[in-house]
């Protein structure tokens, strides 16, 4: 009878219970890179550093917040990925690298399953906008310009083939049955036109129009989420204005690469949890609903939105936006 092997297998458990236990006493025992896969001063970048300053607070070390944009987010995402799965390197991240991405072109990774779920920090949704010389304040004056004042000359702006703006105004066009142009643009030159009536309509994040809506510079016909948003409660949504299944939008969370230890994911999980309440009017004011909860309901989240998007970029020909 071999007796060494339940022997071994019983020290590997005990050790096991030490690790697990001093980690858990001990983590973060170092500064902790969070990466951002985008340019500083964007949504994901302001949200990630608030977050990330009520980390380095409750859990006793720094949280760093370090900026590697590129490629839709994909060079940031993927770098996460390829780093030591120890608890020291985790990504605040979005839905376009998280559920957009991989129906756009093949990608080195998948995202749902070479990261980890954290927590679900904000949903952003996006908000329709126009200039105040057109026409128009609701669905329903949309629809009828596009249909029968200006049909098939409308221009829409986003900020990237494949971004959320972009395809959040191609499921518009796509509900209400309209034809209108996409120009596509690299960060904030697509407002500009917007301001300047170069283009007639785009989906913006709230946080990046909320200043224009409110100086009169914009005007809101709708936010694209199912439900209406916590800091611009006025604005309606596209589904009480008789397209009950629109639901689109932005959001962000934590992630971590595949193998990271349960209890890291654990002790950010509440520590983003604990944080968000103290962030709540901050993130308001500035466009971000706080969401929070577990890693398995953010997990089963994002699983959600690759195939809502897929479907969306299914029936696009990218290669002509």
């Amino acid at each position: 009878m071999n007796l060494r092997a339940p022997l071994v297998a019983a020290a590997f458990a005990a050790t096991c219970v030490f690790s697990t236990s001093a980690l858990a006493q001990t983590y973060p025992a170092r500064p902790v890179k969070v990466t951002v896969a985008f340019t500083p001063g964007g949504t994901t970048d302001t949200l990630t550093r608030a977050v990330s300053n009520k980390l380095s607070q409750s859990l006793d070390n720094s949280f760093v917040v370090e900026n590697r944009p590129g490629a839709g987010g994909n060079i940031g995402t993927e770098y996460v990925v390829r780093s030591a799965p120890d608890g020291y390197n985790l990504i605040v991240n979005s839905v376009g690298p998280i559920a957009v991405n991989s129906s756009l072109g093949k990608l080195n990774y998948d995202p749902l399953t070479d990261l980890v779920p954290i927590v679900q920090i904000a949903t952003v949704p996006n908000v329709l906008v126009v200039p105040p010389d057109l026409p128009v304040k609701n669905i329903a004056e949309f629809l009828a310009y596009a249909k029968q004042a200006a049909p098939g000359t409308l221009n829409y702006g986003s900020t990237g083939v494949g971004t959320s703006s972009h395809l959040s105004s191609f499921m518009l066009m796509d509900h209400l049955g309209v034809q209108a142009t996409h120009i596509p643009y690299k960060g904030a030159d697509a407002l500009n036109d917007l301001l300047a009536s170069r283009v007639q309509f785009m989906f913006a994040t709230i946080p990046s129009v909320i200043g224009q809506i409110k100086s009169g510079k914009l005007r809101a016909l709708a936010v694209s989420s199912k439900d209406r948003s916590a800091s611009m409660p006025d604005i309606p949504t596209i589904a009480e204005q008789g397209f009950a299944d629109f639901d689109a939008g932005s959001w962000f969370g934590f992630f971590a690469p595949k193998g990271t230890p349960p209890e890291v994911i654990s002790t950010i999980n509440a520590g983003v949890n604990k944080a968000l309440p103290m962030l709540q009017a901050q993130m308001i004011s500035e466009g971000a609903d706080p969401v929070g909860g577990t890693p398995e309901a953010f997990g089963a989240f994002a699983r959600l939105e690759q195939e809502k998007w897929a479907k969306i970029v299914a029936k696009i020909d990218i290669s002509k936006q």
